[in-house]
């Protein structure tokens, strides 16, 4: 009879090692103009989602994903990108994959500079497709104003088709992005904005704080004009009603003045007929005191 020995074999997964990984390399991002692209956007999606914990947005930080790279001190950090479905409830200073569950960005936006073009639109691209497989790729140029996009498909980036507006659809920020002329932080120009399904612009923090006053004080005066509205309708029926009382009294006058008017009819009247009844009796009178004197007077002719 055989017998079956099972071996197990037991293998140790060492730990990885410490590494000290810098959040910054001290360099500043092109220009100003470029810091302010960037907090931009970063201030559009933490306030559209800002009822969310599950996304982290952040802008030129370094992303660390594997040790020969850090190792290297090889640093990437895109100037804007956001991650999905992780525990956004803590900031970061720098995102190292390995640390959040191998979770990378979803969306990255690079801002363009004649220094970074080639790698934004080259290797940057490339690793950004194979490595990160990040679903939507964007590359904007804050001088020229062009926008690229890209959307993963496979193990390669497809270029989006801009509508009318020239705006290209994020899948993963459920927008579109677009140029926009206006002013940011006092200072004016053309800006790369999220817009909504719709085309309509998603504002920033300040300008939705702005938008909810101009609301409210469109709103409390819509509550004023209405109140004034209805204060003007109380009034017009009070004069309706003060109108109306003056009529009312001056047709219970001119009532009054009739009933005077034909009490003073009466009265003359009865003076007419106790006029007329005194005319009556005097003529009575006068005609019994002529048939009196009448009968005097044939009493005396006779013998």
């Amino acid at each position: 009879m055989s017998q079956i020995i099972e071996v197990v074999e037991r293998y140790e997964i060492p730990d990885l090692p410490v590494l000290d990984l810098p959040a910054d390399d001290g360099v500043p991002m092109e220009t100003h103009r470029h810091r302010m692209q960037m907090n931009l956007l970063i201030d559009i999606v933490g306030h559209t989602w800002r009822e969310r914990q599950d996304f982290f947005v952040g802008g030129n930080m370094f992303i660390y994903y594997c040790l020969r790279q850090a190792r290297q001190r090889n640093y990437k950090g895109p100037d804007f990108f956001v991650v999905k479905d992780i525990d956004g409830r803590h900031s970061r200073q720098k995102w190292v994959v390995w640390e959040e569950d191998g979770r990378y960005p979803n969306v990255i936006v690079e801002l363009l500079s004649p220094t970074t073009a080639k790698e934004d639109l080259g290797s940057k691209k490339e690793l950004y497709a194979l490595t990160f497989r990040t679903p939507d790729y964007f590359c904007y140029d804050p001088e020229t104003h062009r926008l690229w996009g890209w959307h993963l498909r496979d193990t390669d980036y497809v270029a989006l088709t801009p509508d009318v507006q020239g705006r290209l659809w994020s899948a993963e920020l459920e927008a579109w992005l677009g140029t926009w002329e206006g002013t940011f932080q006092q200072e004016p120009g053309v800006w790369l904005r999220l817009f909504d399904r719709a085309g309509q612009l998603i504002p920033t923090e300040a300008e939705a704080e702005r938008q909810q006053a101009e609301a409210e004080r469109q709103r409390a005066d819509a509550e004023y004009q209405r109140a004034d509205a209805e204060y003007q309708r109380a009034d017009a029926e009070r004069q309706r009603a003060e109108a109306e009382r003056q009529q009312a009294e001056a047709e219970r006058q001119r009532a009054d003045a009739e009933r005077q008017q034909a009490e003073a009819e009466r009265q003359r009247a009865d003076a007419e007929r106790q006029r007329a009844d005194a005319e009556r009796q005097r003529a009575d009178a006068a005609e019994a005191e002529v048939a009196r004197l009448k009968a005097e007077l044939d009493r005396l002719r006779k013998p």
